[in-house]
């Protein structure tokens, strides 16, 4: 199970969100939970798209507090201190986490909410791939389970097409809130719309990484990526070019033998 009740209490004290002059300022609950920290990776859901039964089917059903959370998430006032040491309220919070991170895995996958998630993708919000010949790409959130407390979030990079641990400040964030289709949504869509503007766009939509080629002294190593003579293995780890190999061994040897005969004749 995912806990979250005390991460939020200390990243709110942490970032003083939590005094009586910032829950006065009525920028309302879906804007308070986005700003704190390590929710770098959510997006405002609109409040007509939560207000839409539609867009709530099945939840009712997956969610313990499911009426006071979704009149938490659309209350125009902020938590105070005084709340944030209520048990019963942080009962209810954790639902309406839970709410309003299951709209927001449906709503990101939505014209409007993919839109929003290409600005943070561009600006590079949710980070960069770790693999160095990946060259700093841009990485989308992932879940890897649509079920909640089942796995934190994840992060997917369109270039390496591999899924990688985030940053420590994310490690908190359940998966389910990002769905697991929501980048390869997002790439098919962004290539489509990608065909109908300039040519400098493209580079969003990334290319295969280059091979990693392993070298001693600038020669490549025998029997390695890249090099003349690679092995390919089938799922049993035998050669499936073997008797490529075989014959490339032939030539080689024959040219060895020929540039001997010629050293003697000389």
């Amino acid at each position: 199970m995912l806990k979250f009740y005390n991460k939020v209490i200390i990243i709110i004290k942490k970032d003083n969100l939590y005094d009586d002059d910032a829950s006065e300022s009525g920028s309302g609950w879906i804007s308070w939970f986005c700003d704190l920290e390590g929710h770098e990776f959510f997006i405002e859901v609109d409040e007509d798209y939560i207000r839409d039964n539609f867009n709530l089917h099945g939840l009712k059903e997956r969610i313990q507090y499911f009426n006071e959370a979704m009149q938490m998430i659309l209350s125009a006032d902020n938590p105070d201190s005084e709340d944030l040491n209520d048990q019963n309220f942080l009962e209810i919070y954790q639902s309406a986490m839970d709410l309003y991170g299951l709209i927001h895995a449906r709503f990101i996958i939505s014209p409007r909410g993919l839109a929003m998630m290409k600005e943070k993708y561009m600006l590079g919000s949710f980070g960069y791939c770790p693999r160095v010949l990946c060259e700093r790409q841009n990485i989308l959130p992932i879940g890897v389970s649509e079920e909640l407390s089942t796995s934190r979030v994840k992060v997917y990079c369109p270039r390496c097409q591999d899924v990688y641990i985030p940053r420590q400040k994310q490690l908190d964030i359940d998966g389910a809130y990002f769905g697991t289709s929501f980048p390869h949504i997002f790439l098919k869509v962004l290539k489509i719309n990608l065909k109908h503007l300039i040519q400098t766009y493209t580079e969003l939509i990334p290319q295969g990484p280059p091979k990693f080629i392993p070298k001693i002294y600038g020669f490549k190593i025998f029997g390695m990526r890249g090099s003349k003579y690679e092995l390919k293995f089938d799922f049993k780890g035998q050669p499936v070019n073997e008797e490529e190999i075989r014959n490339v061994l032939k030539k080689d040897k024959k040219s060895n033998k020929r540039d001997e005969e010629e050293k003697m004749n000389i």
